[in-house]
């Protein structure tokens, strides 16, 4: 097949021709498929409707400790659930605080703490004059939305294969005071599902901020979600690394059971320094009493331990791997050969990021729309809702289920190819 970067314009004007008869006959069967989020499908959250047989009126709610929890107390959570959600971060269980349903809620709420409170002692972000944070593009859209809630200043750092850029992150860190964080989601990062390197997790770690109030927000949102288990990647724990380089105090790391059991009712944690768990904790203690413990109780007896988290999550592999490996096969097979977009195959999390071609990102996800496929508006994964280059499209595969993915795939293919007409012909 040839690419179309090598057709002649007749050669491009029979394709888009043949290409817009296709579009037609797709817009005739009106389609109707949501792949703008990464969320679990019912099958998925289905692997987890036995967790709660374990729960009944003659349940003794006691935690291995004697905690009762029915009632109050617990602040950074039970002793097991702790111990759980540190297997998730690489960290010990006394670094940890359990929290409720959703991390992104803790995050919001570091933020915001900062904001009023300051960190460590320092000046409140809301005295200063200017707070500006690190954000590595293409990324996670409600970081950004977070930030920009905030009145935060967010510069654009690309990524690269091994992980963000760690030369362009060390210069901005260590020369301007106003930067005070970094988002990072560092392993199957979204949506590009890039593990950050040993080298670039302990570039991190040895970072010298001109700020001591720097922190880095460390996402690990998809620590447990690989789609193969003989070939998942693996990511250097950075909380053990910010140690030995002297920094204990500049992480702030996260991670929940959104993806493993219920995304509406999991649990979700919150790992850091000694230091940090302190003050972190001071703070809470005007916040609250303590989260949901027995949800806290429910999910450590049934997930058991960090082999229990894997052999659950071998489940989700299965079912989600078929759906990323027939968008990955149609990719190949109609966009690939003709030369208009790349992406890569990634071994876990939730989204494969389509490169277009430049200018054609916002002319494909109307397209789609039209076509009857809903995916996430293009310019989300940037700060402020705009890519540069008008180029990347997140692919969410997980809902739908096998067939409707397949379907999705085939009218995404179509729309790229009809957009990427477009922009050769009006060259």
């Amino acid at each position: 097949m040839k690419s179309y970067l090598e057709m002649t314009r007749a050669e491009l004007l029979e394709e888009k021709a043949q290409t817009e008869q296709e579009l037609e006959k797709i817009k005739a069967l009106s389609l109707h498929l949501n792949l703008t989020r990464g969320k679990p499908s019912p099958l998925q959250l289905d692997l987890s409707m036995d967790m709660y047989d374990l729960i009944s009126s003659k349940s003794v709610l006691r935690t291995q400790a004697g905690t009762d929890c029915r009632n109050y107390g617990s602040l950074d959570g039970i002793d097991e659930a702790k111990r759980l959600m540190a297997g998730f971060m690489g960290c010990e269980q006394e670094q940890v605080i359990v929290h409720g349903n959703a991390s992104l809620s803790i995050m919001y709420d570091t933020i915001a703490r900062s904001m009023t409170h300051g960190v460590a002692g320092g000046v409140p972000w809301c005295r200063l004059d200017k707070v500006k944070f690190l954000c590595p593009v293409p990324g996670y859209d409600r970081h950004f939305a977070i930030t920009e809630f905030f009145g935060i200043e967010m510069i654009n750092i690309p990524m690269h294969e091994d992980g963000p850029d760690m030369d362009f992150i060390e210069k901005l860190v260590s020369q301007d005071e106003a930067v005070k964080g970094i988002w990072c989601v560092p392993k199957y990062s979204n949506p590009q599902g890039i593990t950050y390197s040993d080298e670039t997790v302990r570039r991190f770690a040895a970072l010298k901020p001109a700020a001591s109030d720097f922190r880095i927000y460390w996402d690990n949102a998809y620590a447990v979600h690989d789609l193969y288990e003989d070939e998942r990647d693996e990511l250097l724990p950075i909380l053990p690394e910010c140690e030995k380089a002297g920094n204990p105090d500049m992480v702030y790391m996260f991670c929940s059971t959104s993806k493993v059991t219920f995304s509406g009712a999991g649990i979700s944690a919150m790992g850091m320094s000694h230091a940090n768990r302190e003050r972190m904790l001071k703070q809470m203690s005007v916040q609250t009493i303590g989260h949901d413990k027995i949800k806290q109780w429910v999910h450590t007896r049934y997930l058991k331990d960090m082999d229990g988290v894997r052999a659950h999550m071998a489940k989700h592999a299965a079912l989600i791997r078929p759906k990323f490996e027939a968008v990955d096969d149609i990719l190949s097979r109609e966009i690939a050969p003709r030369g208009i977009g790349t992406w890569i195959k990634p071994k876990g999390g939730y989204f494969i990021c389509f490169h277009a071609l430049e200018g054609c990102a916002k002319a494909i996800v109307a397209k789609a729309k039209e076509a009857g496929i809903e995916l996430t508006a293009a310019g989300a994964p940037f700060p402020y809702g705009i890519d540069p280059k008008d180029s990347i499209i997140r692919i969410a595969p997980t809902f739908p289920d096998l067939e409707e993915m397949k379907q999705a795939a085939a009218v995404f293919a179509c729309c790229v190819k009809s957009a990427s007409l477009e922009k050769l012909l009006n060259n």
